[in-house]
């Protein structure tokens, strides 16, 4: 015997229509039911809209309805030190969402109303599994009636489209389009993955801007609008059939708005998808596209149903709606009022009774389900020999079209060689020879350690892309580092060649190739630790601003206590450490002794004209350093242990920000 919910019937344009919306358990999409929901022939505000276009066919004969049931959510507030020690916290959990319940159907827009901080973006991030596993309710979701166990199972079957575009500058929007492709779509061939890019952009309308760049505040690229819908593409690419989109509207004008809302509606209808969104006083032109309202105030469901429902529903408690205003828009008025109305509970006392009997046995859905537990819609399993492949090759494009660092690196090694050659030009070989021998590898050591700052900007700019990609499944977080390195290693080892050859012949170095060869390698070596240390430091920092004094006061804390102004046997006990760990004493130990180890027995000092008495030779240089041994190839070892050791840690802490990222 069917329930109750699902054999009520009621006359058309009773307040209880809409309440049959939330509790009915059929999962096709058919002609008669949309009409059901979208018709109204009392609303005065429709009667002068255009109706929206018509359903097309399509082939995808799946479909899935978002069935969510009595949702709560809470949130701790930070704790201060005193109860973090103590492991108790004394302030009550935060309640951002109370008891709140929806059915969104196939082929339509459910849309989340309600003033800025209601829950609308937290509402969205739990239904899209963008919580922890210990927050999320295991028996509020479902999918077509089938329960959802973990966040997990969501993020791998909808597309979640976040407010911010998060997307690389200075890729193109088909490039953009096809990296994700790649990403997503590992089982495709290549021919497939572009066909499924070229039909993309023609479905999103971007076919005309294929090779324009993405652009951002700085450089120059698509519009407002395109960028949107390019990232409702990244996130489509695998063709979901759950849709969620943060505030899709924000920051568009009236126009462009209505682009990105009429392209949601085609997508809903023609490929049978379910499309639920938050938006902020959206205009009557698009509201038309919106199936359904789902109104939030301090967490709780105002109202659940259509644009008619909810102006009979005002009516019905005795106001009446301005001309110049549409009843979404009065409602947000008198939001407080419908608050404390109580029609809406009767929909929620019947929408769930008896919601066991109404599972539907469906085998698609399970499967989908199944897959999605098991990590096979995540591609997680595929070889990350792949993944490094396709990162290095984005990598490698924008390191090329970022021509202010491109150039600056190359400007700044041509620059700092010829210079620091026109002012050591042909040195000496005698006592004063020696301290200007020092000062030049003191100075060339912080000019090049201090260059590599100039990619604190595209590491932090890529930063949030890459907490999104690896969030989803895209690749690991040790595939982006490795390719990082990989595209990183001849583009310094070029900026090394630059500055080494003009610097060295023209400063008249110890004239051995071999010695040419060892210099030129260190300084290779301390141009990737440097990097290193500027992708770490970047990786703890909150923003440009903060990066730069960070690495600005690590790089003088590591040339202080260098050895160069204050000898080992003076530094303070408690400062000890800093010499061992600095950046800049192995490698000035290293060019040191390579300077002076094949010359350990030539003198560079004599006690009187006639050369009787050698006073300061090449070993004896070597000794007042400490360096009476070859330790040349040990401090390179040491430098390389940075290297290796500063991406280590940058890597620990990305992963760390990507397991708890909700992006």
């Amino acid at each position: 015997m069917a329930s109750p919910c699902t054999t009520y019937q009621s006359s058309p344009g009773s307040p209880e229509d809409d309440s049959m919306i939330l509790f009915s358990t059929s999962t096709s999409c058919s002609p008669a039911k949309q009409s059901t929901r979208t018709h109204s022939n009392s609303s005065s505000f429709h009667s002068s809209s255009p109706p929206p276009p018509p359903p097309q066919s399509s082939s995808n004969n799946k479909t899935y309805e978002l069935r969510v049931r009595n949702l709560s959510y809470t949130i701790s507030p930070n704790a201060s030190l005193f109860s973090s020690l103590i492991k108790k916290s004394t302030k009550p959990k935060i309640s951002i969402l109370n008891s709140v319940s929806f059915v969104a159907g196939c082929s339509e827009i459910l849309a989340i109303v309600g003033p800025s901080g209601t829950g609308k973006s937290t509402l969205l991030r739990v239904i899209s599994g963008r919580v922890k596993n210990k927050d999320f309710d295991t028996k509020s979701i479902f999918l077509n009636d089938h329960a959802i166990t973990s966040p997990v199972q969501l993020r791998n079957i909808c597309g979640y489209v976040a407010q911010e575009d998060n997307l690389l500058p200075l890729l193109t929007v088909k490039e953009t389009l096809m990296f994700s492709a790649k990403f997503r779509l590992r089982g495709m061939s290549s021919k497939e993955r572009e066909e499924r890019v070229e039909s993309l952009m023609q479905e999103l309308g971007l076919d005309h801007v294929a090779d324009n760049f993405v652009g951002d505040e700085e450089n120059r690229g698509i519009s407002g609008g395109e960028r949107k819908r390019v990232s409702i593409g990244v996130d489509m690419i695998h063709d979901p059939n759950i849709l969620l989109l943060d505030e899709p509207t924000s920051g568009l004008d009236s126009s462009s708005a209505l682009q990105v809302i009429e392209l949601l509606s085609s997508m809903a209808k023609t490929k049978h998808r379910t499309i639920i969104l938050s938006i902020h006083q959206p205009s009557y032109r698009i509201l038309q596209y919106i199936s359904n309202l789902l109104i939030l105030n301090h967490g709780s469901v105002v109202h659940y149903g259509s644009l008619e429902s909810l102006e009979e529903n005002i009516s019905r408690m005795g106001y009446e709606i301005p001309v110049q205003l549409n009843p979404l828009e009065f409602a947000m008025e008198i939001i407080s009022v419908l608050e404390n109305q109580d029609l809406h509970s009767k929909y929620q006392s019947c929408s769930y009774l008896r919601w066991e009997e109404a599972i539907i046995q469906d085998g698609a859905t399970k499967e989908v389900i199944h897959q999605a537990k098991t990590g096979a819609v995540s591609n997680s399993g595929c070889s990350s020999l792949f993944e490094i492949a396709v990162l290095c090759s984005r990598f490698w494009k924008i390191i090329y079209r970022t021509k202010q660092l491109f150039l600056a690196r190359t400007m700044q090694a041509l620059v700092g060689g010829f210079g620091l050659g026109s002012v050591y030009i042909k040195m000496r070989n005698d006592e004063g020879g020696v301290t200007e021998r020092l000062g030049l590898f003191a100075f060339s050591l912080s000019f090049l350690l201090s260059s590599t700052v100039e990619a604190l900007p595209i590491y932090l700019q890529e930063r949030r892309v890459i907490m999104k990609e690896a969030s989803r499944g895209a690749y690991k977080i040790s595939s982006y580092m490795i390719a990082n390195t990989i595209i990183f290693l001849p583009f310094l080892f070029a900026v090394a060649i630059l500055f080494a050859v003009p610097v060295y012949w023209i400063v008249g170095l110890n004239p051995s190739i071999t010695a040419f060869v060892f210099f030129t390698f260190v300084v290779w070596v301390i141009v990737l630790m440097a990097s290193s240390l500027v992708l770490f430091l970047s990786a703890v920092s909150p923003d440009f601003i903060s990066g730069n004094s960070l690495i600005c006061t690590v790089l003088g804390a590591f040339f202080l206590f260098s050895g160069y102004f204050i000898p080992k046997e003076c530094i303070p006990k408690y400062w000890l450490f800093m010499y061992y760990v600095s950046l800049y004493r192995y490698p000035l130990d290293a060019l040191l002794t390579n300077e002076y180890w094949s010359l350990r027995s030539k003198c560079f000092s004599w006690n009187d004209e006639n050369h009787s008495e050698c006073l300061l030779t090449g070993y004896d240089v070597l000794k007042n350093r400490g360096l009476d041994k070859d330790t040349r190839w040990m401090n390179v070892g040491i430098m390389f242990a940075f290297f290796v050791f500063y991406r280590v840690i940058s890597w620990i802490i990305l992963a760390r920000k990507v397991s708890k990222t909700t992006i």
